[in-house]
């Protein structure tokens, strides 16, 4: 007979194992909780505004430290990275700013990267810091910095 209160008694004791350790998580300060990716994406920001420092920390380990497409991680990547100094020369000697600021933003898609390598910076740059968004500042400061390494 005490076998079967045994086994009566064991869901009720998982249940209240499992609640238990619900209301602990609830508890925990946010920190010690699981990240959401979004939360970790929005971690990735650099307090910089210079357009060098930009490329450094958002384009460099796929496009490499000089932007020829030779970064550390380009190896791993589907399909060629490219070098972002020959942007203009493949575009008839003119820099398009316009259309570079929308791969960077995510807002064009483009048919190299497949389903979408290249990370969607826009949403990063865009981040509230204190009482300001300086996404557009960022966007352009790294756009003008690709414009200045191409090859003449």
């Amino acid at each position: 007979m005490n076998h079967l209160r045994t086994h009566a008694f064991l869901p009720l004791l998982l249940a209240f194992l499992a609640a238990l350790g619900a209301l602990a998580a609830l508890s925990m300060p946010r920190d010690d909780k699981a990240k959401t990716q979004k939360e970790t994406q929005l971690e990735r920001l650099i307090p910089s505004l210079k357009g060098p420092e930009l490329f450094h920390a958002y384009c460099a380990s796929c496009h490499g430290p000089d932007a020829k497409g030779d970064g550390p991680v380009a190896s791993a990547l589907n399909s060629k990275v490219p070098d972002l100094t020959t942007i203009a020369k493949r575009n008839g000697g003119v820099f398009p700013d316009a259309k570079v600021r929308s791969i960077i933003a995510g807002d064009e898609a483009l048919a190299a990267h497949g389903s979408r390598e290249m990370p969607i910076w826009g949403p990063i740059f865009h981040q509230i810091e204190r009482d300001r968004d300086y996404g557009h500042v960022r966007m352009q400061n790294l756009v003008e910095y690709l414009q200045s390494i191409q090859q003449k």
